[in-house]
Parts: C-alpha cells; structure tokens; sequence
C-alpha cells in the first residue's frame, strides 16, 4: 500500500518536457539557406551585445561545389530558459493525496463519519437509521474471502519473537517518612525529627520474548488453534494461548523515583531533655534534599517489593500492560493479514528463575 501511494504521488508531482522549451533556445537563431550562406545567431537583447559574432564556414548545398561559405556560429551562452510553470495546479495534487488517503483510511473515516451523522440527526431529534461501521484501522481489517492453507502457527510466532521491550505496569504510590536527627549535649540525649510527605513511581516488568529454548513446543508455552479456516466471503478463527514468567519487581532502589520532596515538613518534634528548648535551638537543621530523596526512595523500594498494597496493584497492571501488547499489537494484526478472526486469547503466567 505504501508502495501505491508513493508511485501515485511521483506520477502527480513529475515534470514532464515542454515543447515551448526548444522553441524558446532557437527563437534568436536564422537558418542558412539551402544553396548555402551565412547563418546568423544573434545575442539576446541586453546580453554580450558588444561580443563579435563568431563565424564558420560550412560546404555549399550544390551538387558540383565544394567551396566553403562563411556561416555565423551561435554565441557562446544560451538565453535564460522562461520561468518553469507548473504541470499540474497545487489543488488537484492535494486533492488527489487526500483521495488516495481516505481510500487507505476508509474504513475509519466512515466509521466517524456515520458516528458524527448519527449525533447530529440525535441532536436535532430526526430518527433516522445508519448503516453500523465498526472503526478499524487499515492493518486490522481482515481480508475476509481469501482462501490460505498457510501454516498460521509459526507466522504468528515468529511475530513474538522479533518483540524487544518488556510490558510495563506502572503504579503510583504515596507515603510519609521521618528523617531524624541525635547530638547529645553533655550528658543529656537530644535530637530533632522531621516528617516529610512523598509521593514514588514504581514499575513491574513482564518480559514478552524469553527467548528460543522458552516457545519449543514441548514446552507448550504457546498454543494456536485453527477453529475454522476463511473461504466463501467469511473470515477464519483461530484461538491462541500463552505463557509467560511472572512479572518482575523493581530489581534495584534506582528502579524507583521520588517527586520533589516539599522543602517544609508536615511535622516536627524534638527531645524536651534539660534544658529543653535548646534542643530545638541546637538541633533544628535544613535537611538537604539529595539526603531526604535517598531516605525516600529506599522506603519507597521496600515498599514496591514487600508491601501487598504496592506489589499487588503493580503485577496486576503489569500483566494486563502483557495481555493488551502481544494480543493487539502482535497476535491480531498478523491472524488478520491471514483472513482470520483471533477468537480467544488466554496468557497465563509460570514462575521463571529470577522473578521475584
């Protein structure tokens, strides 16, 4: 398809030769007579008027004469060329790339084309019955009617393997947490905490392609059924299952970010050890940010690994960030291509070495 638009595009903007051009070049030029003569070539008006003409001689066109006659060579340079005109008007060219588009968008734009009727004959209270067209993009359409023996299996596979970025399910999590500071003074123990508010950004990460040793079939990780085979104007189905390890917490605290911490705490406390108030007045500092950051984010990695109100959330969304990859960018697209319909997917999960 990309191959049509870019071949109907070059014939449009394509220039084609002009028969005015040789005309204009020779415009200025006066041939030899036949019995043989000068032939004069005048400069263009205003250019190298002061040159001397260049001569030649060529042969005459009697049969028993072989004496020269003197002939005017054309100048040296050519006169400008006329400004170049368009072939075809700048509004038939755009017209026909947006043509072209909407044919290879056509099922979309009829789609939101018949949705934006059918809001406007609701708005205006006119009941009138349209046609349903299901919004669809040109590469899930289905060549409905094709016929195919192709084996789908290996095809739909080999579209998995070539997939290179894990699935990530990203959640967002806030918490409090307390930086405190000791210094004794003399013999009496004080110190100074500050309680700070923040928000952490963690993600799971469900690896898509294991690898080669992960898809052999005795492992039956991936399944795919043929329930019926396109013929007779009717699309196939197929149905296709899938396993894949379990999704992977943050491995690391640099795994996890942290908002910018507030620079004023939500809350304060200090010792009241004799003599009391000087505690606050010795202790009370400006935490640096860098050291309220690195606190923040090793609670917050505690938490994306430990804590079930942060990990639970996080394989979920994980796992459907899995799901919604491999069947609609993946699976799909491809049963598609082959005139088929993907009936039922199913993607279960094993425990792999070093999931945690």
């Amino acid at each position: 398809m990309v191959r049509i638009l870019v071949f109907l595009l070059g014939m449009l903007t394509a220039e084609r030769p002009r028969r005015h051009d040789a005309a204009w070049y020779g415009a200025g030029y006066t041939r030899a007579p036949a019995g043989g003569g000068t032939a004069t070539a005048p400069y263009p008006p205003g250019d190298h008027a002061d040159q001397p003409a260049q001569t030649a001689t060529l042969p005459s066109a009697d049969a028993g004469t072989a004496a020269a006659v003197p002939v005017q060579l054309a100048p040296w340079g050519n006169p400008s060329p006329p400004p170049r005109r368009r072939w075809i008007p700048r509004l038939v060219t755009w017209s026909a790339v947006i043509l072209v588009i909407g044919l290879i968008f056509r099922r979309a734009v009829a789609a939101v084309v018949l949705l934006a009727l059918s809001a406007a004959f609701h708005l205006v209270g006119v009941n009138v019955h349209l046609p349903h067209v299901k919004f669809a993009w040109p590469w899930q359409t289905i060549s409905a009617g094709t016929t195919t023996n192709t084996n789908l299996g290996p095809w739909v596979l080999q579209k998995i393997e070539g997939i290179s970025k894990p699935a990530l399910g990203q959640v967002t999590f806030n918490f409090y947490f307390t930086h405190k500071v000791s210094k004794n003074i003399g013999p009496w123990p004080c110190w100074y905490a500050s309680t700070f508010y923040a928000v952490g950004h963690a993600a799971a990460t469900v690896n898509l392609n294991p690898g080669p040793a992960w898809w052999t079939p005795s492992t039956g990780h991936y399944r795919l059924h043929v329930i019926s085979r396109p013929g007779h104007g009717k699309p196939g189905h197929v149905a296709v299952s899938m396993v894949l390890p379990t999704p992977k917490l943050p491995q690391s605290v640099h795994d996890i970010t942290i908002d910018n911490i507030p620079s004023r705490p939500i809350d304060t406390q200090h010792s009241w050890t004799y003599p009391g108030l000087g505690c606050g007045l010795v202790l009370r500092p400006q935490f640096a940010q860098s050291v309220l950051y690195s606190q923040a984010q090793y609670i917050a990695y505690y938490k994306a690994t430990h804590v079930p109100q942060v990990t639970g959330p996080l394989v979920k969304t994980a796992e459907a960030q899995a799901v919604q990859t491999i069947r609609d960018n993946f699976v799909q697209p491809t049963v598609n291509a082959f005139g088929y319909t993907l009936d039922q997917f199913t993607l279960r999960w094993a425990a792999a070495a070093g999931t945690r």
